[in-house]
């Protein structure tokens, strides 16, 4: 008999601090559809190991991923595998929206992010606003135009759409409802995200 999941809801525009061990299988839903979700690791024994788009990137040769493939740490080991994506649409290039995106780019003050939102969490594991590792953004839409532009664009997710990964070390991780509601990217709508983690192990979560 297949075990219920533990689920944690992250809310629209909040973020959620957790723990999965090697072994679990750990899906990310958008709940609602069209709702990016910022998503970051740490390696639980050592967090100076992270999660890393940049070395993953490097890995696999290409800006974007793929069901089977790995998603690797600063230091190139694989920390999680891709095991079922019902989207196939996500983004490794963009950062972290966090307060300058909004004070300095829209003149708007006090406006929630995603960098707040996951060190929330993450700072009770001693990790600094400057150590959050940069996101993979899940389900947002960032294409890359033929002339080697970037672009931020509303996602092409559904209602109940999932990514699932195998989890390969015991890690620490944060997700954020991505609070972008000025310009595309969310649908102009910011709302839930769910997570699952599978196991007959519970992980403790923390609101952001």
């Amino acid at each position: 008999m297949t075990s219920q999941p533990e689920t944690l809801i992250v809310k629209a525009g909040h973020g959620r601090t957790f723990e999965v061990k090697a072994g679990q299988r750990l899906s990310i839903i958008d709940v609602d559809g069209q709702q990016a979700a910022d998503f970051v690791a740490v390696v639980a024994s050592d967090p100076a190991e992270k999660l890393s788009p940049t070395h993953t990137r490097r890995q696999l040769g290409t800006l974007f991923f793929a069901v089977g493939d790995a998603l690797y740490s600063s230091l190139g080991r694989p920390l999680i595998r891709v095991l079922e994506d019902t989207v196939g649409i996500h983004d490794a290039n963009v950062p972290a929206c966090d307060d300058t995106r909004f004070t300095v780019d829209f003149n708007v003050e006090g406006h929630r992010n995603c960098l707040d939102n996951m060190h929330a969490g993450l700072s009770l594991y001693g990790i600094s606003p400057s150590n959050v590792p940069e996101p993979f953004n899940l389900f947002q839409n960032g294409p890359v135009t033929p002339d080697g532009r970037m672009k931020v664009t509303d996602p092409t997710s559904k209602p109940g759409d999932f990514i699932s990964f195998e989890v390969l070390e015991d890690l620490i991780c944060a997700v954020s409802s991505c609070p972008q509601d000025i310009i595309p990217g969310n649908g102009l709508k910011v709302t839930d995200i769910r997570i699952d983690i599978h196991s007959a192990t519970h992980a403790a979560g923390c609101d952001a």
